[in-house]
């Protein structure tokens, strides 16, 4: 969110007022498609919709996007029936949807208890900025700006964080997407080259220690990587050095897809990562990241991702080939 130039507050349906950008914001409140919903026990929510998608974010914990659905179809995210409804909780809790992440994976920095309400504020008729501060000595501010166009399914999501320490901190912006148990992710494999044409590596895979390379649900594929969710098995984590800008999920009629930016030059965390997906019995994650970068005192990073959802698909059998390369290509970001 830029400098504020009109500080104007506006009653909401919360039990207090909203902070604008300025007063055209404010003006336009009682047209937004913003509004306040319950949703899976906390009373809470922020719920954004246009003519074709809805999403939830919780306003009692997180950050978290909690739903992203069409408006006649169900949630892509998901979430723990359990931890739903919670709040003060003294020990980091999961949650399900879509959260903002400090990559290396740290217990003390990454796992920062967030089980409270937090400051956000409507920037837009369809933008909010989430903010959640540092909670221990490493303060590192967590924004996420959510901007939903107009119309369609395009969600543009900026993650910032913001060095408020004394000290220059080593970080990265990660981006957890947890999809819903069922589908399958999908990234794109860089063209073949040719020897002796083509003499140095393109890409980078990344196997963490709990990861059995025999693993059926993992595929190295000719056009794809794919790794599939199994509630019966173990976890498995992969990541990539990921130059092809999209992954997606696919969930029986619905498609999700993100962007994923790289950086040539930059540092990257994990041996070079800037995608890494998840799987447990529970779930599967779609997760991207920024570069690796050391902040000083003050400065800020962002990550963006952009995200699209389409429903009501005719899907093919998922298999590894030009024929399901080619039926995918309309729905993937330019």
């Amino acid at each position: 969110m830029g400098k504020i130039q009109h500080i104007v507050y506006h009653k909401s349906p919360l039990d207090g007022y909203l902070l604008f950008d300025n007063r055209e914001a404010a003006i336009k409140f009682s047209l937004m498609p913003i509004h306040i919903s319950s949703y899976a026990g906390w009373q809470k929510n922020l719920c954004l919709h246009n003519d074709s998608v809805e999403l939830i974010i919780s306003l009692e914990v997180g950050p978290r996007i909690l739903s992203y659905r069409p408006l006649t179809g169900t949630n892509i995210l998901h979430n723990y029936p359990e931890q739903m409804g919670g709040t003060g909780e003294s020990e980091w809790m999961n949650r399900g949807g879509h959260r903002l992440w400090i990559a290396p994976e740290d217990i003390a920095l990454t796992y920062a208890l967030d089980n409270q309400p937090f400051p956000y504020s409507i920037t837009g008729e369809n933008s909010i900025t989430l903010t959640t501060p540092g909670a221990d000595s490493r303060k590192i501010r967590r924004d996420i700006s959510v901007d939903l166009a107009a119309s369609g399914s395009g969600v543009q999501l900026t993650h910032t964080l913001t060095n408020e320490t004394s000290l220059p901190q080593s970080v990265a912006p990660w981006a957890l997407s947890v999809m819903a148990p069922g589908g399958i992710a999908l990234l794109p494999q860089p063209p073949l080259g040719e020897h002796p044409r083509d003499l140095l590596p393109n890409r980078a895979v990344i196997l963490w220690a709990f990861s059995d390379t025999t693993d059926p649900r993992f595929h190295l594929g000719k056009h794809f990587i794919s790794l599939r969710h199994d509630a019966k098995r173990q976890p498995f984590k992969f990541g990539l050095t990921h130059r092809e800008n999209w992954a997606a999920y696919l969930l029986g009629d619905q498609l999700f897809t993100k962007t994923v930016a790289f950086i040539e030059g930059a540092a990257y965390a994990d041996f070079g990562c800037n995608y890494e997906s998840f799987t447990n019995q529970d779930m599967l994650e779609v997760e991207t990241l920024g570069p690796l970068v050391t902040l000083a005192p003050g400065d800020s990073i962002t990550h963006l991702e952009n995200w699209n959802l389409f429903g009501g698909l005719q899907v093919p059998e998922y298999s590894d080939s030009a024929e399901f390369a080619e039926w995918l290509r309309p729905y993937l970001p330019e």
